[in-house]
């Protein structure tokens, strides 16, 4: 059987996708493992939904007239009839998750945090794929402001201790059903008054959902957003009053903030504090690059199908991005111990043992480095100067007969014979 028909045709990962390997399966990892521990430290839990969920969950919370909706959704239609979509982002599934394991019925808020790959038809660019991964922190089940600022306090901690330079917070209230419409509608009158100034993409936005125009990418309409209305001068009460909290949060944590009116975020489901996180690019001339963003999204639940609105609010970071910036501290996950020993092995006799001597080190949880495959005595001796470990356990014919093994000091090439029943001991004392 033919496997690739076109013979002149290349193997390659599909356009804006790619393979993890060494180093930066490494980094990614790295990165995970600290997010982790400190998501944890603030009390959420882990969770992981599935790569492939229903298309509606998208397509109902996400909102027309949004990129992901109109142009980007990976979809497929299953031999059962069913239509899926690989997720484009995690808060609709984790909402999702949320109703129908009955969380609601647990202490709240319940406090959520979850990383993996996510998919948009997107044009590829630097730190920017069609897989993806995301981390995201969320706290559902509670409307109070502090759960607000726990979670950007949560999320920047990460970026600090993943490196992140000169971390900056635009924010922004987009109030909620009382007072958005009134924003809305006076938004809509503005725009028309200049419609005849407005790209198509935008004149086509204003008949789906407005505030995404303010979030326009077009150098024409950034320019009419200058003197659009805001939404905090819109505000309810008791919309102004949460956002005044959140800020005051931040103040006394210390975290800089710049209210940016003309901040909405992209996706409809966003209510009342909607924001995101910039770091400085380390290169000349670079401008801040976004690495998060987030917001409260507290009527999620009813938009994707559930009974009544659970308040919420999320933090989600960009992993690519960040791990492959220059400030990235190159986070080392835990399972990768620096070899302090150097394992080499001589003949057949020693090659069968060689095993069970590697697993006698493993329990004892001592990190070695080798190359079994190897069998002269120099080239292993020399892949291990070249990883500069300090110390070479040689194993060959005699020793094989002995039951002993040679352990020899790379640094000065002095070395003892040592009995297997006596190597943990022996290796213990070594510095």
């Amino acid at each position: 059987m033919s496997i690739n028909k076109n013979k002149g045709a290349e193997i390659a990962s599909p356009k804006g996708m790619r393979d993890l390997m060494n180093e930066e399966y490494y980094a990614f990892q790295g990165f995970f493992e600290k997010a982790q521990e400190v998501a944890i430290y603030y009390g959420f839990k882990p969770i992981e939904t599935p790569i492939l969920e229903n298309e509606e969950i998208f397509t109902t919370s996400i909102g027309e007239g949004t990129d992901i909706i109109d142009k980007e959704m990976y979809t497929l239609k299953t031999k059962g009839g069913d239509h899926l979509a690989l997720r484009p982002e995690h808060t609709a599934p984790l909402m999702r998750a949320y109703i129908e394991h009955g969380m609601q019925t647990i202490p709240q808020p319940v406090m959520l945090y979850q990383y993996g790959p996510v998919f948009r038809h997107d044009k590829p660019q630097r730190g920017r794929y069609r897989q993806f991964w995301q981390f995201d922190l969320d706290s559902l089940g509670n409307d109070k402001s502090i759960m607000d600022a726990l979670v950007i306090k949560t999320g920047m901690t990460i970026l600090e201790e993943a490196g992140a330079p000169n971390i900056s917070i635009e924010i922004n209230s987009i109030g909620d059903k009382e007072c958005r419409n009134g924003y809305i509608k006076e938004l809509t009158a503005y725009y028309r008054k200049h419609i005849s100034q407005l790209p198509n993409i935008d004149r086509e936005r204003l008949k789906t959902n407005p505030l995404r125009i303010l979030d326009s990418k077009e150098e024409k309409t950034k320019e009419i957003n200058k003197d659009a209305p805001d939404a905090v001068s819109f505000l309810c009460p008791s919309c102004k009053k949460h956002f005044k909290e959140v800020l005051e949060y931040l103040e006394e944590m210390n975290i800089q903030y710049n209210i940016n009116k003309n901040l909405v975020r992209g996706l409809s489901y966003y209510t009342r504090t909607v924001f995101e996180i910039y770091t400085e690019s380390l290169e000349e001339g670079g401008s801040p690059i976004q690495v998060a963003s987030g917001g409260r999204y507290d009527y999620l639940a009813k938009q994707i199908g559930g009974k009544k609105d659970v308040p919420a609010v999320g933090f989600s970071m960009g992993v690519d991005r960040i791990v492959e910036s220059k400030w990235y501290k190159k986070l080392s996950p835990r399972i990768l111990k620096k070899p302090k020993i150097y394992f080499i092995q001589l003949g057949a006799e020693a090659k069968l043992k060689s095993l069970n001597i590697i697993e006698i080190l493993r329990k004892a949880h001592v990190p070695i480095a080798q190359s079994l495959s190897k069998d002269s005595l120099g080239s292993q001796l020399a892949i291990a100067e070249k990883l500069a470990i300090p110390y070479a356990l040689i194993f060959g014919v005699k020793e094989a007969l002995d039951n002993s093994v040679i352990v020899r000091d790379m640094s000065n090439r002095s070395q003892d014979t040592v009995k297997l029943t006596k190597l943990l001991e022996y290796l213990k004392e070594l510095k």
